[in-house]
């Protein structure tokens, strides 16, 4: 789903009470950071602080200005276009914001700088338009302005019992998705078409939007992000899947690796197997690694670890995971020199993977949450999917 086409209200929405309570939260973080508030455009943090995603993100400034006194004497406040105040008041989780409305021809950022400090300092989201971080920092010179992903990265990192809901809600819809393509025949197909496949699976299963359905088959799957192409799939072809999005708002992250029936080189089938089954070991070591005390950084280690024991390191690319929630993609990262600590509720994914460049690749993928109620001291994964090599047609 493009941004420019989102509904006004946020698909998982919750109650008025439950985005309250997240700015409030919020606002705790900023002030124990150091900062004067938060500053919050259209995107993702918006719609997880209100509820309310624009009908059509444009060059309009839309604002949402969290203070680090909420809620000891501090209100939110957002700032609107007054042409888009109606489509604002339906967000779910508006009540309690003072709504600030300029019209066209209005100097909208010297509007939002009148609730500002103008010598404090400002998180501003990650996904707020260059437009209107320049024009913020002009009208208010001697305020200082940084990005969430530096000043709060784990802002939404920490999912409670009704976020961890929905991502469980998501990951079984990948979990069906996977289910389906496994009985769609792959070779002599080209990589395209088994990718409309899994795109229209994971919308049948509940997805409002798929933000990508990879189909990477024999030496395209060396690629790890390799978008499906024109390339036929072959007997014998390795094929890496690697498919997501967001149901109920929430995201979904799941890779699988197939092998398609039929191929005669007993050389390359043993090798593939081979590699199969490490990069297997290596995703349980790093579940398994999910402890208590444990860092971001050991997850990887503990999946790394068992790839460069089978001779495999150079071919093992990435990080082993990233954070999901409203979006597929953010903090905290299981990559090596993060030595954040693995706190409950921390939603990841797990994903090591080996390829070899001109031949094929393995990858295999679950979403976990840490220390969950029923796995206080580990990880429950949020997709349970087998891992075992599956042969297709």
């Amino acid at each position: 789903m493009s941004s420019q086409t989102t509904t006004s209200e946020h698909p998982a929405a919750f109650g008025p009470e439950v985005y309250a309570a997240r700015r409030v939260r919020a606002a705790e973080q900023a002030r124990a950071a150091g900062l004067a508030g938060l500053l919050v455009a259209p995107g993702p943090d918006l719609a997880f602080f209100t509820g309310y995603t624009p009908t059509a993100v444009t060059e309009r400034l839309t604002l949402l200005a969290i203070p680090a006194t909420l809620p000891e004497g501090g209100t939110s406040s957002v700032v609107v276009p007054l042409l888009e105040q109606g489509d604002l008041l339906r967000g779910a989780g508006v009540q309690g914001l003072s709504v600030v409305p300029w019209r066209d021809g209005e100097d909208e950022h010297a509007t939002a700088c009148r609730l500002l400090d103008p010598a404090g300092t400002y998180a501003v989201s990650d996904s707020t338009w260059a437009l209107h971080v320049l024009g913020l920092q002009r009208t208010l010179p001697a305020a200082h302005l940084v990005a969430f992903t530096d000043a709060l990265p784990m802002l939404r990192a920490v999912k409670d019992a009704a976020e961890v809901e929905r991502l469980a809600a998501a990951g079984a819809a990948a979990d069906a998705a996977f289910a389906d393509v496994l009985a769609v025949p792959f070779a002599g197909r080209r990589e395209t078409e088994v990718a409309a496949d899994l795109d229209r699976f994971l919308r049948d299963h509940g997805h409002e939007q798929v933000d990508f359905a990879l189909v990477c088959s024999g030496p395209n799957g060396a690629d790890p992000h390799h978008e499906a192409d024109d390339r036929v799939i072959a007997p014998g072809d390795l094929v890496v899947l690697d498919f997501g999005g967001l149901r109920a708002g929430y995201g979904s992250d799941t890779s699988r690796t197939v092998l398609v029936d039929g191929g005669a080189d007993e050389a390359l089938l043993a090798q593939q197997r081979e590699v199969y089954d490490v990069v297997r070991r290596a995703h349980q070591a790093g579940v398994d690694a999910v402890r208590p005390g444990a860092t971001c950084q050991d997850v990887d280690r503990a999946a790394r670890a068992v790839i460069v024991d089978a001779g495999y390191g150079e071919q093992f690319v990435h990080r082993t995971g990233h954070g999901i929630g409203t979006t597929t993609h953010e903090p905290p990262y299981m990559v090596e020199g993060e030595e954040r600590p693995i706190e409950p509720g921390m939603c990841f994914s797990v994903e090591p993977g080996v390829y070899l460049p001109g031949r094929f690749g393995v990858r295999i993928e679950d979403i976990v949450v840490a220390f969950p109620p029923d796995a206080p001291d580990g990880a429950r994964r949020l997709n349970v999917s087998t891992h075992d090599l599956q042969v297709v047609g």
